[in-house]
């Protein structure tokens, strides 16, 4: 029996913004990986068109990469992105590298689900895929635990969380490249200062 996500289950778990990477998620700890599709489909469009309806296009690091993407204008997330985008176009080469590459819109179920992938709503974007940890292709211990990978800078990782955004990487079942806009579980956590601090 499928067990059905609420909307309290979406706000269940404190999402760890700010903390250095030198660190495991416990097991099952997935800090925003939980979602009530009912919320996303209200606030950025129940069906494809609808969202597409609030797509923008912004240039992804205009000094490095200048490559278009979808992005909602909903809530601010294409300024929110064109923020992090002109961020992380001043950081070192070596750093840069790793969110050269970028996915963002795509209307598409979570592979292996039959829940939309938060791709679908234009707030997620995933970076550099040859940089990925993915939690599904990583071996898991004697005791069954997946052994936690990554390999992106926190300086990335800073510079998302303190425009909002959350990052699988901070997900027991990870997923490292991946971004996605939920200010509400920085907000509910108080974690806004702390993300900047």
């Amino acid at each position: 029996m499928v067990q059905k996500c609420l909307i309290q289950d979406q706000m269940s778990m404190k999402y760890p913004a700010g903390e250095k990477i030198d660190y495991s998620p416990p097991e099952n700890f997935d800090p925003g990986r939980i979602r009530y599709e009912p919320f996303f489909r209200k606030m950025y469009g129940n069906t494809k068109n609808e969202v597409v309806s609030n797509l923008v296009t912004i240039n992804w690091m205009p000094k490095t990469v200048n490559k278009p993407i979808f992005v909602t204008k909903v809530n601010g997330v294409d300024l929110k992105l064109q923020k992090i985008s002109d961020e992380l176009d001043k950081l070192p080469d070596e750093i840069k590298e790793y969110a050269k590459d970028i996915a963002a819109f795509m209307w598409r179920n979570i592979q292996g689900a039959k829940r939309l992938s938060m791709h679908s709503f234009g707030i997620a974007i995933d970076i550099n895929s040859k940089h990925l940890n993915y939690w599904q292709w990583s071996k898991p211990d004697k005791t069954g635990r997946y052994l936690y990978e990554n390999k992106i800078p926190f300086e990335i990782v800073r510079i998302f969380e303190e425009n909002g955004f959350i990052w699988g990487g901070r997900w027991y079942h990870f997923d490292t490249m991946h971004f996605e806009y939920r200010p509400e579980l920085l907000l509910n956590n108080n974690q806004s200062s702390s993300a900047s601090g």
